[in-house]
This record gives structure tokens, C-alpha cells and sequence, in this order.
């Protein structure tokens, strides 16, 4: 009783440095989050500072030209008395895209473009890694971008500040790449949650921006979850708490307003592929350009200026445009004019080498075109299309859908952005839809399509089945052996040798314990050396640094053994006493048997 008492006692000791262990990992982790969203939040604070500065000089001051915002920003400053001049609209964007190219081109290159894209590869290709610089020159490229007339979003900024500064802080913890690539993408997350008021929302996207497949990386999921959570509260701590949008109380209580949803999908998608064509159809025209990097910008920055000359509507952000969408109050061809030039201003600045984000464009042309198409149902079958505005809200969500694979982050996106979550059903329809259709192409083409072709995960599933499998499961294997008495002269082995087709031999000492190991290999030198035979015994030969396995190894670890000294055949041995042989295991059956529980599993999948 007092050793079952005193086993018990050592059992529950245990159980507690477990415990312990565990609550002090997970706390450890927890403060890294948490700093990477207090870092995010920060950033996207900046960053919203420096566009909210940027517009009223640039656009106000410069220009007098006053975008509308949403209804959950303001104005840092008041307005000013310049009168609206279209002529500095027309070379403003030429002037921004002038200075973000030489900022971008000097010391940072990969922050050219949208940032999204760029993370997406840092995850996939870099193992995590961004240089430290990336995030101060997309942060003040983008700003520039942006404020001087640029159509981009935030998001792609705002998503190399976060995972920039997670990257960072794993190198210099000096953490794995697995632990640097989830530190890196709930930088992400954070960004991403903060600047568009949705933490939820941004760390989902995190997790399924990665990949084309409606696939989620889970073991991203909680960290953002974290790092977005403190990222969106400090970020509201100073500009007030709230969705971005403000929408009526929309409600979907009439079924046949789904064929009208069904349309708008189609829309979606139809316009999603255009905008995706023209944006990779300008990143091509613009790289054949025998002109210097730094100019490019400049020479996209005079092209969109051209089309805001015409459609000042098209230029910066243009979230005020869908907000006075979501509350009908605009017109169906200033709508598609909002949309189409939105597109093609989008892909002059950014697709020339400016900096900025893809996803609140998005926002804008999918609010635009479901509204054309919810304002045409309306006028049609006013009794079933009631509001116009709730096909805003959903045709936001379905065109991010249909041009970027992230069909269930885009719905709760959205849902947090308009606070309007009584739409859940009929964005569920579209989104779902414009995934199926345009699954064939992506805004982002840094996205892999699913788990198994991202480099970052390169004999994940190999290794997960290998090391669920035991020695101990294919015992069976296992083969008895001729053992060597380690006195045994050569002559009498070369006479066992020339009888057996065995290629690996343990020798055994005088007490029956495992004493060394040789191969067929290992004897050539004596074979054919006949004066010295007669001189040696087995234990002369056999290689006393043995590497053995046990039955409660997995076959990943027996694998690596056999591929350390590229040997074909290993002892098995007790856990108990590594000296007691129970038999040799041959790499053949292994990978045989590895191969046979493949397929037990397709079987099982398959029915």
C-alpha cells in the first residue's frame, strides 16, 4: 500500500509539471500575440493617421476635392476653401506615384503592389520571413499612394505592417519557421481586423487568404484570433468604437428574392473576372515597359489622374461612395461608373508598381454593382426587392468572393463592416456561388490551392501517417535472424555465408547480448584478403556503434535512421535492455507497410 500510495503520489507530481508546463507555454505564446496586436493596432493607428493627414492636404487642400467617408470615420481636420480644381486631380496621382515608386524601388522592391499578396508569399515560399524595412516603406508608399489620388485599400498595408512585425519578433526569438509563418500571418489577422473594425472577420482571413480551396490554416486561427482582438480595441480606443458602415436594419423575410441574389452572383463574378484580367493584364503591360521601375508609378498615377479627371468619384478610397450606396441614395449610372472606373483605377495605381491593397476596391465595386443590380430588381418587382441597399452589403461580400477564394471570412467581413448581420443567408447564396464560378481566378496570385502544395507544409501529411504508425504494429515484420557468436572465426562465417541470403548480421557476446552489427559489405575486404583471414573473428568485423529501434518507435524516426548511414536493415531491441535483440527490420517492409496503410485510408474515404 505505502508503494502504491508513493506511485500515486509521483503520478499526480508529474501530472502537475505537466499542468504547469502547459499553462506556462500558453502563456508565453499569449504575450507574443498579444504584443503583435498591440503592434498592429499601433500601426494601423499610424497608418490611418497618415491617409486621414494625406487627403487633406493632397485632396482638400491641393485640389478641393472632398470624398464623403463612411459613417463610422471622420475627418481629423475641417475642410478647407479651396475650390475643386480637376486639373491637380489630373496630375496628383503622377505626383504620388513619383515619390512612393522612388521610396519603394530604393529600399524596399517586394513592397511594390498589393502587400496581401507579398505576405501570402512570405508564408508559402520565405518560411515567415519579411525584412524589417518592408513595413515602414509599405506604410509610407501606400499613404502616398493613396492620398494623392491612388484608388487601393489598407488592408495590404496594414497586413505587411502586422506580419512584418510578427516575422521580427519570431527571428529574434529565434523561433522555427512553423512558429515564424503563425506569428507572421496573426500579424495579419491583426492588421487586417483593426483597420476595417472587424477583428473577427480578420483573423479568419489570415487563416484563409492562404489558399485557393475554402480551406483554413488551423493553427492560425486562435493566434490572430489574439492578436486581432487587441489590435481592433486599441485601434478603437482612439478613433471610437463601431463598424465601419452604417446600414438600415435590413431584413431577408421574402424567398423569392433569392432569384434576384442568383443574378447578382453572376454579376459578381462577371465583373470580378474583369477586374482580375485588367488588373494582371496592367502588371504585364507595365513590366514589358522599357522604362526605369521608379516611373512606373508615376506613368499608372497619370493614368488613373486621366480617368478622375472625368470620374473624380473613381479616385482614394471611395468608401463614402458605398456608403451612400448602402443608403440608396445614388443613381444607377453613377453606380456602374463608380464600379467600371473603379476597376481600371485600381489597376493603374497598384498594377504599376504603387502601393496599396485589394480589398477595399473590392468593397467598393461589389457595393456599386449590387446596387445597379438591386436598384434595377427594385424598379422590376418593387414588391419583392424592397431595399436596393441590402444588395450593397451582399454584393460587397460576393465580389471579394469571387476574385480572392475566401468565401466564409468575406460573409463575416462584411457582417462586421455594415453591422448587418440579418443579410447572413443570402450572402451565404452569392458567396457561395461566385466562389464555384470564379474559383479559376484570384486577385491573389500568391495563393496555393490547398495544403498540400504549399511548401510550408512539405511532408506534413507523409509525416503525420508515419508517425502514427508503431514498431509494435508490424511486429509481425519483424525477422528472426542468424546471429554471430562474436568469437566465430572468419573461416567458419565464410562457410555459413555462402548459405544464407541474409545481408546483415548481429554479433551476439558470450552472455547472448546484442554486442555489434556487420553487413555483406563489411566483409568484402577480408574476403578477398586470404592471409589474413585465418587472423580474425567476428568481433573484429562488427561495428559496435549500432543503431538499434524499438517497438515504441514510430516509422518516421526508424526512416531517419535508416536514411542516417543509408543502411537497408535495423535491430529491433527492448525498450527495456537495448542489448536484448527480438529481431531485424527491413526498410522494404516498412515502406510496404506505410504504402498498404495509404491505401486502407483512401478505402475508407472512399466509401
Amino acid at each position: 500500500m505505502g508503494l502504491l500510495s508513493n506511485s500515486k503520489k509521483q503520478l499526480s507530481g508529474l501530472i502537475g509539471q505537466d499542468k504547469a508546463f502547459n499553462i506556462a507555454l500558453a502563456g508565453k505564446w499569449t504575450v507574443y500575440f498579444v504584443l503583435i496586436g498591440l503592434i498592429a493596432g499601433a500601426g494601423s493607428i499610424a497608418f490611418h493617421y497618415l491617409c486621414q493627414l494625406g487627403i487633406h492636404f493632397f485632396m482638400d487642400l491641393m485640389a478641393g476635392y472632398r470624398p464623403p467617408s463612411p459613417a463610422g470615420e471622420h475627418h481629423l481636420l475641417p475642410p478647407t476653401n479651396t475650390p475643386f480644381n480637376r486639373w491637380i486631380l489630373l496630375i496628383l496621382p503622377a505626383f504620388g506615384g513619383i515619390l512612393s515608386g522612388w521610396l519603394v524601388y530604393t529600399f524596399a522592391p517586394e513592397a511594390e503592389g498589393h502587400g496581401t499578396d507579398a505576405a501570402i508569399n512570405a508564408y508559402h515560399n520565405k518560411g515567415g520571413l519579411i525584412r524589417s524595412r518592408v513595413p515602414i516603406i509599405k506604410t509610407l508608399a501606400s499613404s502616398i499612394t493613396l492620398t494623392t489620388g491612388g484608388s487601393g485599400g489598407r488592408e495590404g498595408p496594414i497586413a505587411q505592417i502586422g506580419a512584418g512585425f510578427g516575422s521580427f519578433l519570431a527571428t529574434k526569438l529565434k523561433l522555427s519557421e512553423r512558429e515564424r509563418r503563425i506569428m507572421m500571418a496573426a500579424g495579419i489577422g491583426a492588421g487586417v481586423g483593426s483597420i476595417f473594425r472587424a477583428p473577427l472577420a480578420g483573423a479568419l482571413f489570415a487563416a484563409e487568404v492562404l489558399y485557393r480551396d475554402p480551406e483554413f490554416e488551423s493553427e492560425v486561427i486562435i493566434p490572430a484570433g489574439i492578436s486581432s482582438v487587441v489590435a481592433y480595441c486599441l485601434f478603437c480606443l482612439v478613433f471610437g468604437w463601431g463598424s465601419l458602415f452604417d446600414s438600415p436594419p435590413f431584413k431577408f423575410q421574402n424567398p423569392l428574392e433569392l432569384g434576384p441574389y442568383i443574378v447578382l452572383a453572376f454579376v459578381l463574378v462577371a465583373t470580378g473576372i474583369f477586374y482580375v484580367k485588367s488588373f494582371y493584364g496592367t502588371i504585364g503591360l507595365f513590366a514589358k515597359l522599357k522604362i526605369p521601375n521608379h516611373l512606373k508609378p508615376a506613368l499608372g498615377g497619370l493614368c488613373t489622374g486621366i480617368i478622375g479627371f472625368f470620374l473624380p468619384w473613381t479616385l482614394a478610397f471611395g468608401y463614402g461612395y458605398a456608403q451612400q450606396a448602402i443608403n440608396n441614395e445614388l443613381t444607377i449610372p453613377f453606380l456602374l461608373s463608380l464600379a467600371i472606373g473603379k476597376v481600371l483605377t485600381t489597376s493603374f495605381s497598384i498594377g504599376s508598381g504603387g502601393s496599396g491593397g485589394v480589398f477595399g476596391p473590392s468593397v467598393v465595386i461589389g457595393g456599386a454593382m449590387g446596387g445597379v443590380v438591386g436598384r434595377i430588381f427594385h424598379h422590376l418587382m418593387p414588391g419583392v426587392v424592397t431595399d436596393p441597399g441590402a444588395f450593397v452589403v451582399v454584393g460587397m461580400a460576393g465580389f471579394f468572393t469571387a476574385v480572392s477564394n475566401t468565401p466564409i471570412s468575406t460573409i463575416i467581413f462584411v457582417s462586421e463592416m455594415t453591422n448587418s448581420y440579418h443579410l447572413l443567408l443570402p450572402s451565404l447564396l452569392v458567396c457561395s456561388l461566385s466562389y464555384l464560378l470564379a474559383q479559376r481566378w484570384t486577385i491573389f496570385h500568391r495563393q496555393v490551392k490547398s495544403k498540400v502544395d504549399s511548401p510550408a507544409h512539405v511532408g506534413d501529411f507523409f509525416v503525420d501517417i508515419l508517425q502514427a504508425i508503431h514498431v509494435r504494429d508490424l511486429i509481425h515484420q519483424v525477422r528472426q535472424v542468424t546471429l554471430i557468436p562474436q568469437d566465430m572465426p572468419f573461416q567458419e562465417f565464410k562457410k555459413l555465408f555462402t548459405e544464407t541470403k541474409q545481408h546483415y548480421f548481429p554479433v551476439m557476446d558470450k552472455q547472448g547480448k546484442l554486442y555489434g552489427i556487420f553487413s555483406s559489405t563489411d566483409i568484402r575486404a577480408v574476403l578477398f584478403s586470404m592471409e589474413i583471414e585465418k587472423l580474425i573473428v567476428m568481433k573484429d568485423i562488427a561495428n559496435t556503434d549500432i543503431i538499434t529501434t524499438t517497438p515504441a518507435d514510430d516509422l518516421n524516426s526508424v526512416l531517419q535512421k535508416f536514411t542516417t548511414k543509408n543502411i537497408d536493415s535495423l535491430p529491433v531491441v527492448k525498450e527495456e535492455d537495448p542489448t536484448e535483440l527480438i529481431g531485424m527490420i527491413n526498410r522494404r517492409e516498412v515502406i510496404a507497410f506505410y504504402n498498404e496503410q495509404v491505401l486502407t485510408m483512401k478505402g475508407q474515404v472512399a466509401k
